[in-house]
């Protein structure tokens, strides 16, 4: 009995002994502090996430009482937003050297590193204020947040503000110098409703007269303005303008102001080789994200000012400031990105003969190029009709949105990148491939009867019978089909297809810009027809007119074809892109008949009006029917050099020349360029 109530009294005890020691285990876990490095790297992993929130929670009961969790996100979120605030890290270090003073308060030195519009950046010299306070009978470190842990030097009033350095756009010039494309400055013609509505009712038609625009095109941009005393812009001129700007400037209440603009002082000649740019479309922005686009800015729609957008957009820098007391003035820069510049590009295309090519085709719809045969330089390249890339940059009269609008997009149709059949000039490549191979002896004559000529399924016709045999001379001067078709057939698809790609034919351009890829056919030469035609360039020969000034240029190389040169990057050296496409003994031959194209009384390329300079050539016609007895259209083709010192080659196609002469029409306008443009 003594034993169990001994064993009771003790187990009592230290039944009291434990209580008494988890009471105070609980009292000491809620009056015992946490520490200063805890709250703050809670504070700092939050900020890291941007989750102001949290960073909210945070804060001392005192700082909560003067700002609302509400504003204080939308604090850090605006500001943030506006400077694009990404991959935040704070840095620290000697944490557990602070010590509290006798306030009860820690302060914490730290940085702050993180990705902004203006790039990265470094922001020494915040300072946190860390204080103890009791929370739920629990002592933790609260911050004693202001709005320099923003940003060290940030006043409650302040704006963080958040600026694009623009770049300025890459030059495009031509082998000279010559601006193609350049940022320029532009006029923007405005109205100050104050000064403008006294003489409004007779005013009024006037402009729209001059500028050829709409009256409600002027009102609808005056309803808008908000004050009568403010500039109102109507319309962008190039700088040079006078006739409409001196007719203007004699109205009361049209002022004038200075503008910056994308100039292309080649005009229409260049549209559809040069391009333009415009405003970015939501599309583009999908297309073209995270290469820094905005909303607001423009990119290359076509040309080359498409092909190089990349080169010639530069990169935007920026700047990051505080403004005081919500001035825009920066009275403490945070960080400046500066902008690179886009890159200017020199092309080998050549000003002059760019304008002068585009001037003779007087609007006719077709295609030319130029090389000097010499180097492979490409010296034009020219689609008509064409647009003037100037009024993207200015504005559009309603005579132009209304032709655009009648002729859909004629202009904007860019033939010198498309393929094309290339008719008789095509039996350059023939004739070269004949004598490479054997098949052809120049002085072999071919007995050729009548117009017409048939073998088994195959048939063919030619313009004229000159009533005697046909050598390859003869059928050069008089572009004889059956001669080419019966040697095409001789020469066979296999030895055809191979030496036709000796031309580069089937390979793709090694140039920048994307002209369409040429061909000898669809799927093979696949019958004796097909084979026949393509003797002649018909069947589904396709060329650009590019590819055939290359081709031509091969007989001022011995042969060879110089690889095309669109940018010029120094000194052009020449270099072989396709060696001994016409055998080196051969050349003579084929430079002497061509000659004769050009100079006999007799041949296609004969005019009576004597080119002054010497040249060779071929003309083509180019019959566009889906079968024989198809009355189709007509395109017309003439490639010429000159024959002394070869330093141009030109092909020119005009469509739609029957009737109209058909390749004849073409003759005289090439000749006329090389004498303006060698004279």
């Amino acid at each position: 009995m003594y034993f169990k109530k001994q064993s009771l009294k003790k187990s009592i005890i230290f039944t009291s002994m434990a209580v008494l020691f988890v009471s105070q285990m609980l009292f000491t876990s809620c009056t015992k502090a946490t520490k200063p490095s805890e709250t703050f790297d809670s504070y700092k992993t939050n900020w890291e996430k941007k989750d102001f929130k949290s960073m909210y929670n945070l804060l001392s009961t005192e700082v909560k009482g003067k700002i609302t969790q509400d504003s204080f996100v939308k604090r850090y979120d605006d500001i943030y937003k506006e400077i694009k605030a990404e991959n935040i890290k704070i840095k620290s270090s000697n944490m557990d050297s602070l010590k509290p003073d006798t306030n009860k308060k820690i302060l914490i030195p730290f940085s702050v590193v993180m990705d902004t519009k203006a790039g990265k950046v470094e922001v020494p010299g915040y300072k946190m204020m860390l204080k103890q306070e009791k929370v739920d009978k629990k002592n933790e470190w609260k911050v004693e947040w202001e709005d320099k842990l923003i940003f060290p030097d940030l006043g409650p009033k302040d704006k963080v503000i958040a600026k694009t350095v623009m770049p300025k756009r890459g030059e495009i010039n031509d082998n000279k110098g010559q601006a193609l494309a350049i940022d320029g400055k532009l006029k923007t013609v405005g109205i100050v409703p104050s000064e403008f509505n006294p003489v409004k009712d007779t005013a009024l038609p006037q402009i729209a007269e001059i500028l050829d625009i709409s009256q409600d095109r002027i009102l609808n941009l005056l309803k808008a303005s908000t004050n009568p005393d403010w500039f109102v812009p109507i319309v962008k001129l190039p700088a040079d303008e006078k006739d409409k700007s001196t007719k203007l400037n004699a109205i009361a209440g049209v002022k004038f102001m200075e503008a910056a603009g994308r100039v292309y002082p080649g005009g229409e000649a260049f549209g559809n080789l040069i391009g333009y740019i415009d405003s970015i479309l939501e599309d583009e922005m999908k297309k073209h994200k995270d290469e820094g686009y905005s909303a607001q800015d423009k990119i290359g729609k076509m040309g080359l000012e498409q092909v190089y957008e990349k080169r010639l957009k530069g990169e935007k820098g920026g700047e990051i400031y505080i403004a005081k007391d919500g001035k825009d003035a920066a009275n403490k820069i945070i960080v400046r990105k500066e902008a690179k510049d886009g890159e200017n590009i020199k092309l080998s295309i050549d000003f002059a003969v760019q304008k002068k090519i585009y001037e003779v085709m007087n609007g006719d719809a077709g295609a030319s190029s130029a090389i000097n045969p010499k180097t492979g330089e490409i010296l034009a390249l020219v689609s008509s009709p064409s647009f003037d890339p100037n009024l993207y940059s200015t504005y559009k009269p309603d005579a132009i949105i209304k032709k655009w609008k009648d002729e859909g997009d004629k202009a904007f149709t860019n033939r010198f990148k498309a393929v094309y059949s290339p008719g008789s000039t095509f039996k350059l490549v023939t004739g070269a491939i004949g004598l490479k191979t054997g098949v052809i002896n120049p002085d072999e004559a071919l007995n050729i009867t009548g117009t017409q000529w048939q073998q088994g399924n195959v048939k063919v016709k030619r313009v004229e019978d000159i009533g005697k045999p046909v050598n390859l001379l003869d059928a050069y001067i008089h572009s004889d089909n059956v001669y080419f078709a019966k040697q095409a057939l001789k020469i066979g698809k296999e030895n055809f297809t191979k030496e036709a790609k000796n031309f580069g034919i089937g390979d793709t351009l090694p140039i920048d810009y994307p002209i369409l890829k040429s061909q000898i056919s669809n799927n093979g030469l696949s019958s004796e027809q097909l084979i026949a035609d393509t003797g002649f360039g018909q069947g589904e020969v396709l060329l650009s007119p590019l590819n055939l000034s290359l081709i031509y240029s091969s007989l001022a190389n011995n042969g060879d074809i110089m690889t095309p040169v669109l940018e010029l990057k120094g000194d052009v050296t020449p270099k072989v892109w396709k060696e001994k496409a016409i055998a080196s003994a051969n050349v003579k031959i084929l430079i002497d008949d061509l000659v004769q194209v050009v100079e006999n009384p007799k041949g296609t390329g004969h005019t009576d009006a004597v080119s002054k300079i010497r040249l060779l050539g071929k003309t083509g016609t180019a019959e566009l029917k889906k079968n024989q007895n198809d009355d189709a259209e007509e395109n017309g083709w003439f490639v010429a050099m000159d024959v002394e010192n070869p330093r141009l080659v030109i092909s020119m196609m005009i469509e739609n020349v029957k009737k109209r002469g058909e390749s004849h029409y073409v003759v005289p306008l090439v000749k006329k360029i090389f004498d303006d443009v060698l004279k």
